[in-house]
């Protein structure tokens, strides 16, 4: 009887511990199926998609040569032309191209313009790009800018022309050729506010900005006017925010 229950309590803790080491076994196994999930390539694909199409994108390059003005655009795919002009901009006889590029899906990012110039056998090449020339359309508050905005080329100028209202303004700005570099040659800029208007004028050529104010508080809105010499520097396409010209070095108060 006594060996009896002993041979019982053994089979009952042979069993007991089999139990044990299965459970442990299927935990075991449970947490390598879990560790072990295979990556989600969804989320690896939207983060590579994502950040092929940043607007601040440092490593944008374009195409050194083309036949029109869309083969200038990047391999990206994140741009598209906005504007375009068309003109004898570097006086050789042939007609060049300027283009205003603006990202597909980001109305806040920076807007690209570039200039091509033709060669003889009709085909383009890249002569000059600038990132900051064009201010971008909308600001973080969604809130356009400028009501109307044009770039055209006569007589072997640029002329870029934004036109708003309030704190905006309007600035009408003229870039030209000296040499082989593009530069600014001439520019205006009007603002209205309560009870006046302001105007700032720069000509490169006679070396001086011109800043004018109108009290548009009293009936016959009279007008003063002051002129300031300006050292003929010169101010690249590639490197002049028009929008922030007369700010800081070269604002003349």
């Amino acid at each position: 009887m006594k060996n009896r229950i002993l041979y019982t309590l053994s089979l009952f803790l042979v069993f007991t511990i089999q139990s044990c080491k299965k459970d442990a076994k299927t935990t075991s196994d449970n947490v390598v199926v879990i560790d072990s999930l295979p990556a989600n390539k969804e989320f690896e694909e939207n983060g590579e998609e994502y950040e092929e199409n940043d607007p601040e994108e440092a490593d944008i390059t374009y195409p050194e040569t083309g036949k029109k003005a869309e083969d200038f655009l990047p391999k990206l795919g994140i741009y598209e032309i906005e504007y375009d002009a068309q003109g004898d901009l570097n006086n050789d006889g042939l007609e060049d191209i300027a283009i205003v590029l603006k990202h597909k899906d980001v109305k806040t990012a920076k807007r690209p313009m570039l200039i091509l110039l033709q060669n003889t056998d009709k085909s383009y090449r890249l002569d000059k790009v600038s990132d900051v020339v064009m201010p971008s359309e909308y600001n973080e508050y969604d809130f356009k800018l400028y009501d109307t905005e044009d770039i055209s080329i006569e007589k072997g100028k640029l002329l870029i022309n934004l036109y708003g209202m309030g704190p905006s303004g309007t600035l009408l700005t003229t870039f030209k050729y000296v040499g082989k570099d593009l530069v600014l040659s001439y520019m205006e800029a009007y603002y209205s506010g309560a009870g006046g208007r302001s105007g700032l004028t720069y000509d490169f050529e006679k070396g001086e900005i011109t800043e004018t104010e109108t009290n548009t508080m009293k009936e016959d809105e009279p007008t003063t006017s002051s002129t300031t010499p300006t050292k003929k520097k010169i101010h690249s396409f590639e490197n002049t925010a028009i929008t922030e010209f007369f700010n800081e070095d070269n604002n003349p108060s």
